[in-house]
């Protein structure tokens, strides 16, 4: 397996404990002093790994905050839906969320993931001794004390997300310390919360560098931290902290004043703009930009012949494939790339990667040289093959027009699920499908002419999924290519909607017979994210434009759909003609176009949450194909496969009891 893993994130086992109180009481004789930590450059070295350390598992299937949203499902036969310590987002989705130890509680490091605090406090350590090291020069110490204020502020700004008004910690407390302020401090208002973290923000940028050397991919650079702001500073000004007087009109602090702001102020989008703005440009002068893929490079087996046949169509199509796996592309801003790997035996269920939990079973021994079939088919060996999409991706996800398939007047919503037979090789009309859908097969209607990023990001059937460095034919009846029903455990592992994720799978991940697992920087930020940014910002603050169409656009053309503008105004395509026009209805546009481009990234829970949301999109049950079904006829029905229910009181998340009890100067958030 090829090493992309050139970061400093290495597995680290320093001492830091909890509170700098825990390791400053007894230090024993052969244990290392805060001092002897700061005495080298070397030794500091580790202390910074640590404070990175602290970033949140994205790619750990039962503890990435990616799950939470309407996006994924998993496998009920496995049981996972009855275990406190499986697939835990998706149990915050549920109801499932309690006090007592919170699921996903990164307040406190309960549910399965590490406390943000503890990440603070060890940069704030860091902060405190980084100057001590005598053998760092000064543009060095400077860079690494910007990293690790910008690491600090990210950890506040997630903290933020999640619990809204927080503690604001910026001292290392001392075991001597009596100040109660400082030993039992209080939470602070929303506006406070966002001032402090955008000014440690403001503080790093000018120290950090312009661009990572190759030995420091992952690590916090000008751009990485420029585009931290910009996501800051958007999420500053959505509806959900800028002025929610709906929701918690009634939540208070300890002297009766509102914690969250009760006036929306417009300029807070203004600020965002300009911060978009300084994001794309620094970027931009970094050598980031939208990603193509050189498709001469690599063709996939199975691909070369419809290369031929469709050229453009295979180019936009490993465009859109590609961007987010392949390593350190000049899309990804800043990737996650401190994975934690696991091989089968250490521990299957918790196989951390998601990718590798989505990928399809597939034959034991396929022959990966020209264009080969496969010689035997169903061992499921290195293929998870139990982690879904919901059915609500299949219909998030335009028409080949760049429209809602409910707003495309050429798209046969009434019928959708009529079950059609797909052109064969030979017949002229495979050309329209080639290297999208199989010839000869039957599917449904909603899996015709649809975007390229729905047969780039799913696995429906009738489609292909590549992986295995092959194109792998996308059955899923029970019993055939993918569904339900193969392998060593037919009937626990498998996609229970019927739809697979494939956008988060490695093309060169390989399961069965050559089993291996190709890793790449999981993408927190990417271009495409900042230019969807950018057009939210605009329209929010001054309504449609041109400058918002374009922005909108880049990712559009990437896509190989046509310009919002274009397709809209259309009164031949479009059923509500010059929606883009309307502020409001260019919102809902701007919101779809990034619930599809971002999709299974995590961003759409926020974009949800950001507009108040969540209870109407996230309390609807998950639905899905019949995954028993072996024929079109048996297969094509739609099932409920899990109940999902969204509260006003699962906005903010709890605070542990324990810490409440131990500092009664924290308040609970409302509804818990």
């Amino acid at each position: 397996m090829n090493n992309i893993f050139k970061t400093v994130f290495l597995a680290v086992g320093l001492f830091f404990c909890t509170s700098c109180a825990d390791w400053l009481d007894v230090v024993p004789d052969n244990v290392m002093t805060v001092e002897d930590i700061f005495s080298t450059k070397k030794d500091a070295i580790q202390a910074l790994a640590n404070a990175y350390s602290y970033l949140p598992h994205y790619d750990a299937t039962h503890t990435t905050p990616w799950m939470l949203g309407d996006e994924y499902i998993g496998s009920s036969a496995l049981n996972y839906d009855d275990k406190e310590d499986k697939l835990r987002a998706i149990r915050i989705m549920r109801n499932l969320q309690v006090t007592g130890e919170p699921v996903l509680g990164y307040w406190s490091g309960t549910g399965g993931v590490k406390s943000l605090y503890q990440g603070i406090n060890q940069a704030n350590i860091f902060l405190a001794n980084i100057e001590n090291v005598a053998d760092l020069d000064e543009t060095t110490m400077k860079d690494w004390t910007a990293q690790v204020k910008c690491l600090k502020a990210y950890y506040h700004f997630l903290l933020l997300q999640h619990y809204g008004p927080i503690v604001l910690s910026d001292n290392v407390i001392s075991p001597e310390e009596t100040n109660e302020e400082l030993m039992f401090p209080k939470r602070k208002k929303i506006d406070e919360c966002f001032d402090f973290i955008i000014n440690l923000l403001n503080e790093a940028i000018p120290d950090l560098r312009g661009t990572t050397s190759e030995s420091d991919l992952g690590q916090v650079n000008k751009s990485i931290a420029t585009a931290i702001k910009a996501r800051v500073m958007l999420t500053r000004a959505r509806p959900f902290f800028n002025g929610n007087r709906d929701i918690f009109g009634d939540f208070y602090d300890a002297d009766g004043q509102h914690f969250f702001p009760q006036e929306e102020k417009k300029e807070k989008w203004q600020d965002a703009i300009t911060a978009i703005n300084e994001a794309i440009s620094t970027c931009t002068a970094n050598g980031h930009g939208i990603y193509t893929y050189p498709l001469t490079k690599l063709p996939m087996n199975g691909d070369t012949a419809d290369v031929k046949i469709a050229p453009e169509r295979m180019q936009t199509l490993y465009d859109i494939r590609y961007a987010p796996v392949d390593p350190w592309n000049n899309e990804i801003i800043w990737g996650y790339s401190n994975m934690e790997q696991f091989t089968y035996y250490d521990n299957y269920e918790r196989w951390l990667d998601i990718q590798t939990a989505s990928t399809p079973k597939v034959p034991p021994k396929p022959i990966y040289s020209g264009e080969g079939e496969f010689e035997a088919k169903g061992n499921v060996f290195g293929s998870g093959n139990w982690l879904a999409a919901s059915y609500r991706m299949e219909e998030r996800f335009y028409t080949e027009n760049g429209l809602p398939i409910d707003e495309d007047k050429t798209f046969d919503i009434d019928h959708k699920y009529e079950i059609v037979t797909t052109p064969g090789i030979e017949d002229p009309e495979y050309a329209d499908i080639a290297g999208i859908m199989q010839p000869g097969t039957q599917t449904v209607k909603l899996h015709l002419n649809r975007e390229l990023r729905f047969y780039t990001s799913l696995a429906v059937a009738g489609s292909y999924f590549r992986a295995q460095r092959y194109r792998i034919n996308s059955i899923m009846f029970y019993g055939q290519d993918c569904g339900r029903g193969l392998g060593q455990r037919a009937d626990e592992c498998f996609y229970i909607t019927g739809i697979g994720v494939q956008k988060l799978v490695h093309p060169q991940t390989s399961g069965g017979w050559a089993f291996r697992t190709t890793y790449f920087p999981y993408p927190i930020i990417r271009m495409a994210d900042l230019y969807l940014m950018k057009a939210e910002a605009l329209n929010e603050y001054s309504g449609p434009s041109q400058e918002v169409y374009d922005a909108l656009n880049v990712v559009r053309r990437r896509a190989g759909i046509p310009d919002v503008e274009e397709v809209w105004s259309n009164p031949d395509l479009a059923r509500t003609v010059d929606k883009h026009k309307d502020q409001l209805g260019l919102r809902d546009i701007i919101l779809q176009e990034r619930g599809i481009e971002l999709a299974f990234e995590g961003s759409r829970y926020w974009d949800m949450v950001g507009y108040k949301r969540a209870v109407s999109e996230f309390s609807k049950p998950v639905i899905g194909w019949n995954d028993r079904g072996t024929t079109a006829q048996t297969f094509y029905t739609i099932e409920s496969k899990q109940y999902r229910r969204f509260t006003p009181t699962n906005y903010l998340w709890p605070i542990d009891l324990k810490e409440r009890n131990i500092n009664s100067n924290l308040i609970q958030n409302p509804g818990w």
